[in-house]
């Protein structure tokens, strides 16, 4: 599968280099090639591809969004042409003040991305943690996968990122259309503030699923 990346910092690294890995042909949506997130995506994998933005959206197939929110909407603007009929993977969140929603849960970022690209595909995925775990999802010594919550309102998208998702060594849990992307933007809040402010949780931590078989 053709991937592009639009942003490639901490979360969108990591995830680039494990699909890379995985054996898609994965581009970095790139404006400078020699700016230094470039390179060091490329430190960490060479093999990841490089083309303008225009280029890499065009040829993908799927298109991951791990920018800074607040630079979404000029991002996604200057290709909405190229993003037509794509299917686009929002990894963002929008974060306001003291790690209130930053939409003031009106709506959530990602809705705000489909409103601005009617033509996309929005699913949003790996948004519920923090980078830590894009890194390094092993739980070698728990009987179940961490699950990644995901959603949209495409079901041909949807089951494609979930695939990838599964690939990428996630239960991957369909939790709906892209009106509870808003409740995943609320998890990610909790658990920044467990892991990062209140430090009640380590960092390495994520969600899983259990399911009771019940017999009447």
């Amino acid at each position: 599968m053709k991937i592009a990346f639009i942003g490639y910092g901490n979360v969108g690294a990591p995830l680039a280099d494990h699909l890379q890995k995985l054996g898609h042909d994965v581009s970095l949506a790139a404006q400078d090639p020699q700016s230094d997130s470039v390179q060091k995506a490329l430190a960490r994998n060479q093999y990841l591809q490089v083309a303008s933005p225009k280029t890499a959206v065009e040829q993908a197939d799927v298109v991951f969004l791990a920018t800074p929110y607040q630079a979404n909407e000029a991002a996604l603007s200057a290709l909405a042409h190229e993003l037509k009929g794509k299917v686009l993977v929002d990894c963002t969140n929008p974060v306001g003040p003291n790690l209130t929603h930053g939409l003031n849960s009106t709506h959530s970022g990602s809705q705000a991305i489909q409103n601005l690209l009617p033509d996309t595909q929005v699913v949003k995925a790996f948004t519920i943690y923090g980078f830590e775990n894009f890194e390094d999802n092993a739980f070698p010594d728990s009987p179940v996968k961490p699950a990644m919550l995901y959603c949209g309102n495409d079901a041909t998208a949807k089951k494609t990122v979930g695939h990838l998702i599964e690939q990428l060594g996630w239960q991957a849990l369909d939790v709906g259309g892209l009106d509870q992307a808003l409740h995943l933007e609320h998890m990610t809040l909790l658990w920044i503030k467990m892991a990062r402010v209140n430090k009640t949780i380590s960092p390495h931590t994520v969600w899983a699923v259990l399911t009771k078989s019940c017999s009447n």
